[in-house]
């Protein structure tokens, strides 16, 4: 006979009427309709009971100079003893452009499914098989991760209904997710504090983001997040006529060569047992002419991502480093050799190209305007770099534009003209997280995803395998950090935003630091029109996959029968 949670009867109805009002919040992200996700997430926890009893246990927790007054949403069933397991989600959703004439039914599942049903011919075959069976919920925010997010409430909620309850459970709800986690860098803070309020010792960190599958028999429980860094390449050149060609250097040259050295190359994807990093790829490449005329552009720019399961940010940018050398090496060799080749047949201009392999980082760079313009130039650029703050939050420009902004101040102070590059990182950064990085896990917890393996083959015929790292980039990034010292320094060294704008809370990372893992729904095409998750993962597996984890961890034989 397969195990019954009584304490879990019904909870398919809750869990469907949580989600289908929590669609209906249009919070997309890094906008101000992110606050009606937490207004319902306020309005929900106020009705239940137990947080009528102890409001103390539920509220928001403010991200400070938010541009949106955004805040993370969390409640805490507070039971006997100190050992503890946190919930966490994100409320925020990619937006909409896709559904064009089905936008009004984008957060509507039912409306949704009778739309789709009209074009289903046109659909991709997967897609309108899941939507012909009927075994998939669609709609935007059901799979990532409102989905997830709406198991968490309804076990919290039958959680808190429980007498003598073993342990406590808090669920978290952040913003931001989508854009660069503001929401769950300020929930590690909310974590500390609540950590030393209640003297708590964190277990681990359960999120419920949704999971891809290869094959349907088989899920996946993820004991660690990728990390992610985004490093940023400048190239100064020097300006000329395109008919004095060999007078010049152009940016767009040096550049190409940089993006192909780099462009999905297998050097950058570090390798933990049998998983690999993704190799790189490039998200912004642009030049800085404003319009057409017949000299070179003066510089050109752009950045790209790296996922990382164990390389640090002081690892990669010196491979960066490494790179920009060698491609520079390269165009001066070959601009020389074809100069040479011109020689032959025209009038030389000079006896040979001027031009030296010159790299950089940002830091050098800043220290040579100061060099140059001490306190005046520091002036300026605090200045500069509180305008172009603002100029974020207004939405009037994006962190991309506003980082190349801030080199390219810090050039009008600099006399050297000769060409150069410049490197370093653009916000955000995720560090890698594993449980594998721990020394001295709980045996509980070294054993969990074997012990839930056999549950849920005892339970539903599927087998979960165990995977280090959860590839999606994911907001359990923050659950820990290697090194925090080192990486900080890192990250001021290379971040021009890091400071007021972008920052890493690694105190409170150390302090609450514990092992993670992902157990969430069976879910696909996420941020697509056909985003949707599994009907039986959603209703009925993961939300007693997760109960069993939580009655293992935390020993608690109240939650199984």
């Amino acid at each position: 006979m397969s195990e019954r949670h009584t304490i879990l009867q019904g909870i398919e109805k809750d869990i469907q009427n949580i989600l289908y009002r929590y669609m209906k919040t249009q919070s997309f992200t890094y906008t101000e309709r992110e606050k009606e996700a937490e207004q319902f997430l306020v309005d929900h926890l106020s009705k239940i009971p137990y947080f009528r009893e102890h409001p103390e246990h539920f509220g928001t927790w403010s991200i400070p100079g938010d541009p949106f007054d955004r805040a993370v949403c969390y409640g805490m069933v507070k039971g006997e003893g100190d050992d503890t397991i946190v919930f966490v989600h994100h409320n925020d959703v990619v937006e909409i452009e896709d559904f064009k004439l089905l936008k009004s039914y984008a957060f509507s599942p039912d409306e949704l499914a009778e739309e789709l049903m009209k074009i289903r011919d046109s659909l991709p075959k997967d897609a309108k098989k899941d939507l012909e069976e009927g075994t998939f919920l669609f709609g935007r925010g059901g799979a990532d991760m409102k989905g997830g997010g709406s198991i968490q409430l309804a076990l919290l909620e039958r959680y808190s209904r429980m007498e003598h309850f073993r342990g406590n459970v808090i669920v978290i709800a952040v913003p931001d997710e989508e854009n660069l986690s503001a929401g769950m860098r300020a929930g590690v803070e909310l974590l500390a504090e609540l950590k030393d309020r209640y003297k708590l010792n964190y277990k681990i960190m359960i999120n419920s983001e949704p999971h891809q599958r290869k094959d349907f028999s088989q899920g996946i429980f993820s004991e660690g997040s990728v990390g992610k860094i985004m490093p940023f390449i400048y190239v100064r050149g020097y300006l000329s006529h395109i008919g004095k060609v060999f007078e010049g250097f152009n940016p767009l040259n040096l550049m190409s060569e940089i993006v192909r050295s780099t462009e999905l190359n297998m050097d950058f994807s570090d390798v933990v047992g049998n998983e690999s990093a993704p190799p790189p790829t490039w998200l912004y490449l642009k030049d800085s002419k404003k319009q057409y005329d017949v000299s070179m552009p003066l510089s050109a720019s752009g950045c790209f991502s790296i996922l990382t399961l164990d390389q640090s940010p002081a690892e990669v940018m010196e491979k960066v480093k490494g790179i920009c050398v060698r491609s520079f090496d390269k165009i001066i060799g070959e601009m020389n050799e074809s100069y040479n080749r011109f020689s032959e047949v025209a009038e030389p201009v000079a006896k040979g190209l001027p031009w030296k392999t010159k790299v950089m980082d940002f830091a050098r760079l800043y220290e040579e305007a100061c060099s140059a313009h001490g306190q005046r130039f520091k002036a300026e650029y605090e200045r500069k770099l509180e305008y172009l703050s603002q100029q974020m939050k207004d939405g009037s420009i994006n962190i991309i534009e506003s980082n190349f902004a801030l080199v390219e101040f810090v050039f009008d102070y600099i006399g050297d003209l000769a060409p150069r590059v410049v490197y370093g990182l653009i916000p955000p950064y995720y560090p890698n997280v594993s449980n594998l990085y721990f020394t001295d896990l709980a045996p509980e917890v070294v054993s969990l995803s074997e012990q839930l393996d056999a549950y849920t083959t005892r339970q539903y015929g599927q087998h979960y395998t165990r995977e280090y790292f959860y590839t999606g980039i994911s907001d359990l990034s923050y659950t820990s950090i290697k090194d925090g010292a080192k990486t900080l320094d890192s990250l001021k060294n290379s971040m021009p935003l890091f400071g007021d704008f972008y920052r890493i809370p690694v105190e409170a990372i150390e302090k609450i630091a514990m092992p993670c893992m992902n157990i969430g729904p069976w879910g696909k095409d996420f941020h697509k029109l056909t985003e949707r998750v599994c009907k039986e993962d959603l209703y009925e597996r993961t939300p007693r996959i997760i109960n069993k984890a939580v009655s293992l961890l935390l020993e608690n034989p109240l939650l199984t029968e």
